[in-house]
């Protein structure tokens, strides 16, 4: 798969840390799996040592890489990888990611955005109200296949966050809007998105303008339920494309 992410220029470490980031990630690099010497792996890559010392510094920073004495820099293990920093996000969604880790983390948006949607309805100010009213009108205008539509879906999602008036919630804001960005960006990556999620947002800006939790908590479930099965017709709609043509007994395919 040919990787979709909209890479910013990095410094040379930070580009280090990404290439190293991804083969982790990809589990190219499975835990346990001890990187090259700061002397091997910086004459290889013909990079300074500081460089190279400094991309593991960030690895370790996020928890993708762990020192230990007498052993060298190892490959954690997903528990313990910062997997809501927004670089770990990225990384996770230049390929393929597992089945699996998509439908954890819409469970994790399962169990924040709705309730956050439900204090949102209840602790909103008309300030809040404005900036949803101005991301549901660029994501009319953009449309979610593009940059700008993307970053208006997402400022949606974190104004929800932050109307909570929640400090843990707010703290997740970006988090979770580079997960509603990422996720987005990932099921349409080789279709167009078969409907429009547009309406599943208004719902939950109505719910939240009436100050109604209850309706505001059940509009961004479904909202978050819709976008999973988007997620799943698209890996559907890809086993279809790789599936091979029947064969005929004398070994050639039958017409289409």
């Amino acid at each position: 798969m040919r990787p979709f992410a909209r890479r910013k220029t990095l410094r040379l470490h930070g580009s280090i840390a990404r290439d190293i980031g991804v083969k982790i990630v990809s589990g190219k690099y499975a835990a346990g799996h001890i990187l090259n010497g700061e002397i091997e792996a910086s004459g290889q890559l013909k990079v300074s040592r500081t460089a190279y010392r400094e991309a593991v510094r960030i690895l370790a920073a996020k928890g993708l890489v762990h020192s230990r004495p007498k052993v060298g820099t190892q490959v954690s293990s997903m528990e313990q990888w910062h997997l809501l920093d927004l670089d770990v996000l990225s990384w996770i969604f230049e390929f393929e990611p597992e089945e699996s880790l998509l439908n954890s983390l819409f469970e994790l948006r399962k169990i924040i955005e709705p309730a956050s949607a439900a204090f949102a309805a209840q602790k909103r100010t008309e300030a809040d109200l404005l900036r949803m009213r101005t991301a549901l009108r660029d994501m009319a205008t953009h449309s979610l296949a593009s940059a700008a539509g993307q970053e208006a879906d997402r400022e949606f999602h974190s104004t929800l966050l932050e109307a909570s008036e929640n400090p843990f919630l707010v703290c997740l804001v970006n988090g979770i809007g580079a997960a509603v960005t990422w996720t987005t960006i990932f099921k349409q990556r080789r279709y167009p998105l078969p409907r429009d999620p547009l309406p599943d947002h208004e719902r939950v800006y109505k719910a939240v303008a009436a100050g109604d939790p209850n309706a505001a908590r059940k509009a961004m479930l479904d909202l978050v339920d819709f976008a999973s099965q988007d997620i799943d017709n698209s890996r559907k709609q890809k086993k279809k494309t790789r599936s091979p043509a029947p064969q005929r007994a004398n070994g050639s395919s039958s017409p289409s």
